[in-house]
């Protein structure tokens, strides 16, 4: 990246020095996480860059830093304005000067933040793509703007599962604004909407960083149509766990969310609920009381939780099951960003899939929506670590399961499957990875149906080598491959299967596969809630508590969500070193120089007196 005053990208040695200074001073970390440094270095050399993430991962920091780094401006493209909010409004406590154009404002304000960044005295510029696209018409950004960063980058693709037209003309920037570099960042996307983002934004020669997107500390539940009586006393035993902290309950349709909002407030808990259905004026409110704190649960349609940074969300719940795999991932990424542990578990039957079904026959990209709902069909009836699976969609291969999802927990019997998925791969290699599911099992099954025929596939040496396993029982071995990440399914190219790195070694004898045995009866399995037993309190979550406690009255007093005082992980950090000078607090992972001096006196006191 270029300053507004040299041509000359910044040394890379200096950057890594200057960032790391600015890391420590406004955010309070010592280091960064792995690949933010790396993508910072690209921004500052100018360089186009793909961020993926997952949700909590980081992204902001990689490119608040190089907003900071650099002598001009950075705009920042994000499709809500409650989002913004948020934003801003967490750089502007940690001193960062922000700030948003958006319709929310009143224009004269809006006019201001314009000037004010400018002259460079406003660092991160918020707009929405409309507003940008406006601006753009009469502004020019060239001399002042260093960056371009673009949030949720997936919105601008049809092949991911939030498109948004508005989106489709932020093409623009890199035809007008030429070396201004731009930076596309997303938690959820496929290999397919990767590629569609750098082709949409005309990304020249961009730097993609790919995230892991395992998110450990997140625990993964699947139940089969449970009756409501029993999702209801789930959800509120998951309310009896985390009494302080907050949940998320998402259902398909805005009457869903309504009749789980009513049952939870008839039994006593402090819900709310959240869908398009509401007045603008009712989901802010919706909004603000989850993120401050003030409810236990909200009870929402999708239309709920794009850009909530809240921390503390310890459970999600999907009352049905979601339309893709993309959407679920997305969703269940709200839970536990601080990287503390979190719940998250889905309800689906039949009933849901036939709604979605219904959905997507009313959509465009018909065909391809229709693969992505049987694959999170998949996701729901695995038997394999469901942790696995989740990852090998996002073409990241896990070789060990997690023992952190009900399926690790409660394994089903397994056996060593190397050879019908050497079958199973060998038949997908000779047909010139050119075939699907259906056409790969007949060719093992020998079938004589007339397309296989004509294409001459029972002339394959594979032709027939598995007759002995029924198609019920090849079509469970071939999702699991798809699910362990041994098979890949190019949507693009009639959901032909291909095999990925991994299937190769499994194909060359390298690796050793393990399936687990189809059920003889499907739905046999229950997977049930545990009630954790309520442990004594010691004295390490009693401090925890009463920190939590000082955060809300400060939060309070100051009109702000507790997480932007300080998030849990910080707490417990406190928790864990009680600090009770200035000097010790500032060591605090989370406390940069600003809260510090605004906060060290009250939270130290605290300390000192429960010592």
């Amino acid at each position: 990246m270029t300053t507004m005053h040299s041509d000359k990208p910044t040394p890379q040695s200096d950057v890594t020095i200057r960032a790391k200074a600015l890391l420590n001073r406004f955010y309070g970390y010592r280091d960064f996480r792995p690949g933010q440094l790396d993508i910072i270095k690209s921004i500052m050399s100018g360089r186009d860059t793909l961020v993926l993430m997952p949700t909590g991962g980081g992204k902001s920091i990689c490119y608040q830093i190089p907003a900071m780094l650099g002598e001009g401006c950075t705009i920042v493209v994000s499709p809500l304005i409650s989002l913004m909010k948020d934003q801003v409004s967490g750089l502007n406590a940690n001193g960062i000067p922000a700030a948003a154009i958006n319709s929310n404002n009143a224009e004269i304000d809006n006019q201001t933040a314009l000037r004010e960044a400018m002259r460079g005295k406003i660092k991160l510029l918020y707009m929405s793509p409309e507003r940008l696209m406006l601006e753009m018409e009469h502004v020019d950004f060239r001399g002042w703007v260093d960056l371009f960063a673009i949030d949720e980058a997936h919105c601008i693709s049809q092949w991911g599962h939030d498109f948004r037209p508005e989106y489709a003309a932020l093409g623009l920037i890199k035809n007008r604004m030429g070396k201004i570099p731009v930076m596309a960042l997303t938690a959820t996307a496929d290999k397919l909407t990767r590629d569609d983002i750098v082709r949409q934004l005309s990304l020249a020669d961009p730097y993609i960083y790919i995230s892991s997107f395992d998110r450990p500390n997140l625990s993964l539940r699947v139940m089969a149509s449970p009756p409501k009586k029993q999702k209801i006393a789930y959800i509120s035993r998951l309310i009896d766990r985390y009494p302080d902290d907050s949940g998320i309950v998402y259902t398909l349709s805005r009457k869903g969310a309504e009749t789980v909002n009513a049952e939870l407030q008839l039994k006593g808990y402090k819900s709310i609920v959240y869908h398009a259905g509401l007045s603008a004026s009712e989901r802010d409110r919706a909004q603000e009381m989850f993120i401050n704190g003030e409810v236990q649960a909200v009870c929402a349609t999708v239309a709920f939780g794009m850009g909530i940074d809240k921390s503390n969300i310890r459970w999600v719940v999907h009352y049905n099951m979601p339309r893709n795999i993309e959407s679920y991932y997305q969703e269940i990424g709200r839970a536990g960003r601080d990287g503390l542990k979190a719940e998250t578990t889905l309800f689906y039957s039949y009933a849901d899939v036939a709604t979605l079904q219904s959905f997507i026959n009313e959509s465009g990209q018909q065909e391809i929506n229709s693969e992505k709902l049987k694959r999170m069909m998949d996701y729901c009836e695995s038997q394999i670590c469901r942790r696995r699976m989740l990852l090998s969609y996002f073409n990241e291969v896990l070789d060990h399961d997690c023992h952190n999802c009900d399926v690790c927990l409660s394994p089903p019997d397994r056996f060593d499957g190397t050879v019908p998925a050497q079958m199973a791969l060998s038949a997908i290699v000779r047909t010139g990875e050119k075939a699907g599911k259906q056409m790969i099992i007949d060719i093992l099954r020998g079938s004589a149906r007339a397309e296989l025929i004509k294409l001459q596939y029972d002339k394959l040496k594979t032709y027939g080598v598995g007759r002995m396993i029924s198609f019920a029982e090849w079509s469970e071995y071939v999702s699991q491959l798809i699910q362990l990440g041994a098979i890949d399914i190019a949507y693009d190219e009639s959901n032909h299967l291909k095999l990925t790195t991994y299937g190769q070694k499994i194909l060359k004898s390298e690796v050793k596969v393990m399936l687990a045995r189809p059920h003889k009866e499907p739905g046999e399995k229950k997977s049930s809630a545990k009630k954790k037993k309520a442990e004594p309190v010691n004295p390490a979550e009693k401090l925890f508590s009463e920190l939590k406690s000082l955060r809300k009255e400060i939060a309070t007093r100051e009109g702000i969500p507790p997480y932007l005082v300080f998030t849990d992980k910080t707490l417990m950090d406190m928790v864990k070193r009680r600090p009770v000078t200035m000097n010790e607090f500032i060591q605090v992972e989370g406390v940069g120089e600003r809260k510090c001096v605004k906060y060290w006196a009250p939270f130290t006191s605290l300390i000192k007196n429960f010592i």
